[in-house]
């Protein structure tokens, strides 16, 4: 893959904390409108280099290219500006929701749009009213977060992020805390997204989910890229050990 296809390109990346290297030296390309599945062992880096896609984690040598805008590696001069238009591009959905418990689904969607982005509060509503419909909610925007189940909490967290209207989404684990009934409809709204052409990056351990909707799968260990490659290769044929150990053990 050249440069010029890339959306989000990851130029020998690299994160310590401490003595503990968690990102060393990655490099990769990403496609805008492609589904990448980030797969690997627990603490292999793959929340971190997620992470530090939209600055909320910095890095300590290396680049990040989002579109036309540029992450330069920690002290390397403000880059204000730069995060500022990545986070508009990029929406990030976390694992535990962070949904404000106060605000109804339709208020927490509604929160950043106006507050953030300046839109007024009609136009807001009626954004927020279809995205809750899109994912399958919409008898339920004024309940809040502790009458709603995990699956719920999580397509809200989902529309509230795409209130924003990003072009990309991260997705941190954002399955890993749910039954598989509820698992099943979170990822039904991300499949969705993913015909829609949204560009999707998605630290996950949904085997089935990878094999069926990423265009592409990447193994992260210690930091480290193993491989990656289309999911029937490396989910079927993996040429690293480490890589079929890890989907042993997964698929146990």
């Amino acid at each position: 893959m050249s440069e010029t296809d890339s959306f989000i390109a990851f130029d020998n990346v690299r994160k310590a904390f401490g003595e503990r290297v968690v990102l060393d030296g990655v490099t990769l390309s990403i496609r805008a409108g492609e589904t990448v599945a980030l797969l690997g062992p627990s603490g292999g880096g793959k929340s971190t280099l997620l992470r530090t896609v939209n600055a909320l984690c910095d890095f300590d040598a290396g680049a990040i290219c989002v579109g036309p805008h540029v992450l330069e590696s920690r002290g390397n001069g403000n880059q204000t500006e730069a995060v500022r238009q990545i986070r508009r591009l990029v929406g990030m959905v976390f694992q535990d929701f962070q949904l404000f418990p106060h605000l109804t689904a339709l208020e927490n969607i509604v929160e950043a749009p106006m507050h953030v982005a300046g839109k007024p509060r009609a136009a807001a509503v009626e954004t927020a009213r279809r995205l809750l419909e899109r994912v399958g909610l919409a008898d339920r925007e004024n309940a809040y977060p502790s009458q709603l189940s995990g699956g719920q909490k999580q397509r809200v967290a989902i529309a509230r992020t795409l209130a924003m209207e990003p072009t990309c989404l991260l997705c941190d684990e954002i399955t890993s805390a749910l039954d598989p009934e509820l698992k099943h409809e979170v990822l039904e709204v991300l499949d969705d997204l993913r015909r829609d052409g949204m560009t999707l990056i998605l630290v996950t351990h949904e085997i089935g989910f990878a094999r069926r909707a990423a265009d592409r799968v990447v193994v992260l260990c210690g930091g480290r890229i193993l491989e990656e490659g289309p999911p029937s290769q490396v989910l079927d044929a993996p040429r690293h050990e480490r890589t079929r150990q890890f989907l042993e053990r997964t698929l146990a």
